[in-house]
């Protein structure tokens, strides 16, 4: 496949429909060098951020994943071997990213084969969208983000900022705003497009977005050589209070209007919130006063569960013994109809008298939501204890364009998937000794295509193989059953030899 950026791409409409727009999608535009990432037609147009040319929609082949094909070209070959270096350092640290509130970066290379030079990385796919996709929804229905949700929200961005801050080389994010800043469906934070900076003068930057100008702190926008960690403080502080007021009023009417400092104070004035309102001053504060995310995350605006409940959650999740001990308790205390068996007592030495909680008082169901939701990382612990970052000085890793690709032995668990089958299919066929070939072809409900072939021995059992397919985020919980009673019938009809070489495929209900 070409790897140049020269070859011309042909344009799809939104509006076109049938089989030949969704081979159209599907087309392989584009191969990484290694071969397993492979660059779809479809762009992803909420990565239309400063520092990103463009972004397509791409397929990671090793673990059958949706992903993010970025691009950033330079004016001038000069401009790109001047920041080659730099460039390298910086990618090579972001890959060793670990965090559940970053999207994670999994590979770069360069394209230096055409007269401007590109600079390709691989990123999670988000497909629920950015904040602010969220928060336009929000204001055209004329609702308000809840407090509750407020906090959840910041409390991870600022888990994802202490996180960066804390590396031996302190990373500046340098770009966070509402649209690098994504949310998924159960309510995780994510934030993308980290350190920019040795990639944006040479690109699209703030300057030309005059619409973003608001993000920068006032240290920024005299001098961005000396960017401190205070600028993510400052841009962060503008997330919080377009989260709190769903909408900065700005000057004009265009859809690229200006939000002005004055405009920002107002709407601070505005909050009705003391506590909420006195946070974001802070954040907006002179660079000498500004606190760091690790500060801000001890503020008491930000509690909504007690810390010793929090460290509970974090042990019962993190430890496997104690989940499996946990599970079966909950299990127990869901036989006690009435709810009256004791699960905590609070006793005083003074005399004073105790307090007992009842099973009642803690429903189980809303007990395994928020174990769920620690999981996912919407609860971080950052309040109390930091995950030890990767440090960002070490031995540079093998190039990544001679890098072999290799291959897990175990794939890596992905994001829940939240879209639902609009189509099925699946093809059954013998393969090599006791073991079969099976294929399954998908069609999800925004018109992209899955496809999983994999070998199945006759011992593996259809519910078995679709609770898989949810674990690694193929499909939707939702579609599990659908998916195991099509199999169980394509396992079925093949051994009674009635099965077809191929069939249609099969829409879902």
């Amino acid at each position: 496949m070409p790897a140049s950026g020269g070859e011309k791409e042909k344009e799809v409409s939104l509006h076109d429909s049938g089989e030949d727009t969704e081979d159209d999608e599907s087309e392989i535009l584009e191969e990484s060098p290694c071969g397993r990432w492979q660059k779809r037609r479809v762009k992803v147009e909420q990565r239309d951020v400063p520092g990103i040319d463009v972004a397509y929609l791409a397929m990671d082949t090793e673990e059958g994943r949706e992903v993010v094909w970025n691009e950033v070209q330079f004016s001038a070959r000069r401009d790109y071997k001047a920041q080659e270096e730099k460039i390298a350092v910086v990618f090579d640290n972001l890959i060793q990213l670990d965090h559940p509130n970053i999207v994670k970066f999994y590979k770069y290379w360069a394209d230096t084969k055409s007269e401007k030079p590109r600079v390709i990385f691989i990123t999670e796919y988000m497909s629920s969208g950015s904040l602010k996709q969220f928060l336009k929804r929000v204001k055209k229905d004329m609702h308000q983000i809840q407090e509750k949700s407020w906090k959840r929200w910041t409390t991870q961005i600022l888990s994802a900022l202490s996180y960066l801050h804390s590396c031996e080389i302190p990373i500046v994010h340098g770009n966070l705003t509402t649209d690098t800043i994504f949310i998924q469906h159960n309510g995780l934070i994510k934030i993308g497009c980290v350190a920019p900076d040795a990639i944006n003068n040479h690109v699209k930057t703030f300057r030309e977005e005059q619409k973003n100008m608001h993000y920068l702190a006032p240290e920024y926008s005299v001098n961005q050589e000396k960017v401190t960690i205070g600028v993510d403080i400052y841009a962060f502080g503008i997330c919080a209070l377009e989260m709190a007021v769903v909408d900065i009023q700005g000057n004009g009417e265009t859809k690229k209007k200006c939000i002005s400092r004055e405009a920002v104070l107002q709407a601070v004035e505005g909050l009705k919130d003391d506590s909420q309102r006195d946070f974001i001053r802070k954040c907006l504060s002179d660079q000498t006063k500004r606190p760091t995310a690790r500060d801000l995350l001890l503020q008491p605006v930000l509690f909504e569960v007690h810390s010793l409940k929090l460290l509970a959650a974090h042990c019962i999740v993190d430890t496997e013994s104690v989940a499996a001990e946990f599970e079966s308790e909950v299990k127990a205390l869901t036989k006690d109809q009435l709810g009256e068996r004791v699960i905590a007592s609070i006793s005083h030495k003074d005399g004073r008298k105790g307090v007992d909680w009842k099973l009642s008082q803690v429903p189980a169901l809303e007990l395994e939501k928020f174990l769920e939701d620690v999981e996912n990382g919407v609860y971080p612990l950052t309040a109390f204890a930091l995950p030890r970052p990767q440090p960002t000085k070490k031995n540079r890793p093998q190039s990544p364009e001679m890098a072999e690709s290799v291959k897990s032995e175990t794939p890596e668990p992905s994001d829940v998937e939240s879209r639902h089958i609009q189509e099925m299919n699946c093809n059954v066929k013998s393969g090599q000794e006791d073991l079969y070939q099976l294929e399954i072809h998908l069609r999800m409900d925004d018109k992209m295509r899955r496809e999983l072939s994999c070998e199945i021995s006759k011992d593996d059992r259809p519910q078995d193989l679709a609770d898989e397919l949810v674990d690694f985020g193929f499909i939707n919980k939702s579609d599990k059953d659908q998916i195991s009673s099509m199999i169980e019938e394509r396992l079925r009809n093949f051994h009674s030899g009635q099965f077809p070489a191929s069939t249609g495929m099969i829409r879902a209900t």
